[in-house]
């Protein structure tokens, strides 16, 4: 019988090691976010004829929904708070925009009136402080969208007390950003995006009564969370690239790739006419 036992643990162990690591990793030190396929499309855009001024006030969660938890009153969201935040990172790592503080406009203003009232009068009239750069578009939206459970699933199987299963679950997050004329108010681009957070768990043991009164009993497991702040931050990425793109289109900006094949075949369609 122990040997049956000890057959068992080993075709259990090796079946978890297949699975992968069910140990808890060891401690590591902080590294720079992994970048996604996302921030790659966003970096390979076209190089635009200028960058522009761009304000983002306020790009927050508006879901209101909080972390799903069975029986449990959680007042933790389910969502990340800093949108902006990551919002004008993006911003800041295209070669198309060049993002303005607004958010902590109130601190800025007041450490220029600071730098003012420590300037002697000779220091103000030799170089006084630049005025502070106007905006052209402001970038205005937000987090709308967040359903959880939108797809579960698993497979499982048990014989003789020897069992393994899998499970996920599939959350979705929806996003809209549009882009505001300052001048006239008008939003020349809109566009959504929407990012899947899936979770994953994966489980295996066994329950046997080896003997009378004598129980053998062993579990191992893992799971997987895509973190939600990444996949915001995917999701933003996205939704800048295609906002960049469609304006491309539609013509509110320009790349520069875009003008030099335009001013060749004008000046190709010039030479034609001259020859004719």
């Amino acid at each position: 019988m122990y040997k049956v036992v000890t057959m068992c643990c080993l075709v259990f162990l090796s079946g978890c090691s297949s699975l992968g690591a069910v140990l808890p990793p060891a401690q590591s030190l902080p590294e720079p976010l992994v970048k996604s396929h996302d921030f790659a499309s966003l970096k390979a855009l076209p190089a635009p004829i200028g960058k522009i001024p761009v304000a983002v006030y306020s790009f927050r969660d508006q879901t209101g929904q909080y972390k799903p938890k069975d029986n449990v009153s959680s007042f933790s969201t389910a969502v990340t708070q800093g949108a902006n935040s990551i919002l004008m990172q993006a911003l800041h790592e295209t070669q198309w925009f060049i993002p303005v503080e607004r958010e902590g406009l109130q601190n800025l203003l007041t450490e220029r009136k600071i730098t003012r009232a420590a300037m002697t009068e000779e220091q103000k009239k030799a170089a006084s402080l630049p005025p502070l750069t106007m905006a052209k578009i402001i970038f205005e939206g937000g987090i709308i969208s967040y359903d959880s459970n939108v797809k579960t699933g698993g497979l499982g199987m048990e014989y003789f007390g020897i069992g393994a299963s899998e499970l996920y679950r599939e959350d979705v997050i929806s996003i809209y950003m549009r882009a505001v004329d300052v001048r006239t108010g008008q939003v020349l681009l809109s566009v959504a995006t929407t990012k899947t957070v899936l979770s994953m768990e994966v489980r295996a043991g066994f329950f046997r009564y080896v003997s009378y009164k004598r129980l053998a009993e062993a579990e191992a497991g893992f799971s997987e969370n895509e973190p939600m702040h990444i996949c915001v931050t995917q999701a933003i990425e996205k939704a800048l690239t295609m906002i960049v793109e469609q304006g491309i289109e539609r013509g509110v900006w320009a790349a520069k790739e875009k003008v030099a094949t335009q001013a060749v075949n004008l000046n190709d369609a010039a030479s034609m006419r001259v020859r004719s």
